[in-house]
């Protein structure tokens, strides 16, 4: 009986949010963002229509950066036979973990060319269109787009890669074309919730984002991250994730920005509840560690998920972040839930908590060909010295700040 109250509970407060979302507005520096279902030729009838979908338990997957050398565009001009470019090969080794996700995030950290090229790796990247559909493909629903490259080739290329990734079904989040994209976040729909992403980045390499067009990319910065985190939230977001670009490049450990922006974000509240519930980190080309921070994980960096040989072979190694969240259960009291019984995290009514965080390691293997290994089997691992060595480098990272105690496991 008590069960069937509170799927009743339930289905009402998701009628009365539902209902919420065709009226309520986002950003407060914007009027454009009206609800996180998105369109503006969407009629008021169909935002305010009930929903029905029940909640349970989803899992979200993020990997990390996406960065096209010159011999990774030249393995994908082979893998398509000449003619195109085809990424899908190299990427293949990622899909059984994005697919087999209910949600699946990655970060774009190049943009693209024309479609007929030129096409350039390091240091002014122009990566081949071509890969928007293969990241589709692989299982990814939403690319973070800000990065110390955004704006390599300027508006074109930002432009050029947003449009790609429009065509190829592609959301993304961090850089825009106009205004009023920019207050948009990528939305996303699992397990009954509503996933907002929002994308940041600590720089563009000394390029300077143009007066007249500063949506281009995003910043990290602190105040507008959360006022973004809370107008999200404003507009229906259950559960909203922050991708920053970030970090010292081949530095294992946080530097002081990540671990001081960490902790004031996840500090922020809203009503006593967090404004934002998972910090997932690119650029180091290294793995980093994996913490919880004021109660909220964060993801320091996962490394490069592909990208040709570097000098530091540590550049070949990543962690894939995999989070199983939990939908609220609103007839436990607070004071219940401080307590985290029976398994569940410490959390506010109303809010989806993660029950389960993993990560798995991957390598990128440059011989005799490119392509994303996936380390978290044991015979994978048994296939080469190198295999072993990335293992143990990446679980080190990964676990060097506590997350084993914090819960974290390794997945598969």
């Amino acid at each position: 009986m008590i069960t069937s109250i509170r799927r009743i509970r339930q289905a009402a407060l998701l009628a009365a949010a539902t209902t919420l979302l065709g009226t309520v507005t986002g950003c407060g520096t914007s009027p454009d963002q009206r609800s996180l279902e998105g369109g503006e030729g969407d009629s008021a009838a169909a935002r305010s229509a009930p929903s029905h979908v029940a909640q349970r338990p989803f899992t979200l997957v993020a990997t990390g950066d996406i960065l096209s050398h010159d011999s990774v565009i030249r393995q994908a001009r082979t893998d398509a036979g000449g003619s195109g470019y085809d990424f899908r090969k190299m990427l293949s080794g990622a899909k059984p973990l994005a697919s087999g996700a209910d949600l699946a995030i990655c970060h774009m950290e190049t943009v693209y060319g024309r479609e007929g090229g030129p096409f350039t790796g390091y240091p002014a990247f122009q990566t081949p269109p071509h890969v928007a559909a293969a990241i589709k493909d692989t299982g990814y629903e939403s690319c973070s787009t800000a990065s110390n490259h955004t704006l390599d080739a300027g508006v074109d290329g930002v432009r050029r890669t947003l449009t790609a990734m429009d065509k190829a079904g592609l959301k993304h989040v961090g850089s825009a074309r106009s205004a009023k994209e920019r207050t948009r976040p990528a939305v996303m729909t699992a397990g009954g919730a509503k996933v907002a992403q929002l994308a940041y980045t600590y720089g563009t390499n000394g390029i300077p984002v143009p007066d007249k067009k500063p949506w281009l990319v995003n910043p990290i910065e602190p105040k507008r991250i959360i006022a973004d985190a809370r107008a999200a939230r404003r507009a229906g977001a259950d559960i909203v994730v922050v991708s920053l670009h970030w970090g010292t490049e081949w530095q294992q450990a946080p530097d002081q920005q990540q671990i001081s922006v960490a902790k004031q974000l996840t500090r922020s509240r809203s009503g006593g509840r967090k404004d934002l519930d998972l910090i997932i980190g690119t650029h180091a080309h290294v793995p980093q560690p994996y913490e919880k921070v004021n109660g909220t994980w964060v993801v320091y960096g996962m490394g490069d998920q592909l990208a040709g040989k570097m000098n530091d072979p540590r550049g070949s190694m990543s962690s894939a972040a995999r989070f199983t969240f939990e939908p609220p259960d609103d007839d436990d009291s607070d004071d219940d839930n401080a307590g985290g019984r029976g398994g569940r995290s410490a959390g506010k009514q109303g809010e989806w908590t993660v029950e389960k965080a993993e990560f798995i390691p991957y390598l990128v293997q440059t011989s005799p060909r490119i392509d994303v290994i996936n380390l978290s089997s044991a015979a994978n691992r048994a296939a080469g010295t190198d295999r072993a060595t990335a293992y143990r480098t990446i679980r080190t990272a990964v676990l060097s700040e506590g997350a084993a105690r914090q819960g974290l496991r390794m997945g598969e």
